[in-house]
């Protein structure tokens, strides 16, 4: 099968394919999500199909082993997690922690990651250095930084001010 064969192919199957998946799953994303990884692999095997004399079948074929293979990760992962101790539902973040995302949100990007890596991953100035390819003063320059915008930005507002200060 040429190119252009298979281009045509493509074209005049993928929403046939596409409508017969989703039938068979009951998932329009999932059945078009298949259908494409499908398509994908026939592209190297282009020949094959045109030998086979049945690429459709082999798309269609493929596509539905590709989602059982889908459906048996999703349930051994989800196994997987109600095997483990890790409690399955995690506590919404409470609103220090959502004042805290919001303020981090408003750093430069090089000053939000060295202070998340310094003080949420407790890395060193040096380790920062090194996964980050920053300078250590460079990385002590955006703590500082991060943390001066962060104690205005995080300061809480019903607590005033000492006079004179």
């Amino acid at each position: 099968m040429t190119v252009e064969e298979f281009e045509q192919f493509y074209a005049q199957t993928v929403a046939r394919l596409t409508g017969q998946l989703y039938m068979m799953l009951g998932d329009l994303h999932e059945a078009q999500d298949v259908v494409q990884e499908a398509f994908v692999r026939g592209w190297s095997r282009r020949r094959q199909l045109d030998r086979d004399g049945r690429p459709e079948a082999w798309i269609r074929t493929v596509a539905w082993r590709l989602a059982v293979s889908r459906w048996r990760f999703r349930r051994r992962s989800a196994e997987a997690w109600r095997r483990s101790d890790t409690p399955t539902e995690v506590a919404a973040p409470g609103p220090e922690e959502v004042a805290l995302v919001d303020a981090l949100r408003g750093l430069p990007d090089r000053q939000r990651r060295a202070v998340t890596l310094h003080y949420l991953c407790d890395l060193t100035v040096e380790q920062i250095s090194a996964e980050t390819g920053m300078s250590t003063g460079t990385v002590k320059t955006h703590l500082s930084r991060a943390r001066a915008a962060l104690a205005h930005r995080l300061q809480d507002p019903r607590i005033e001010e000492a006079p004179g200060a």
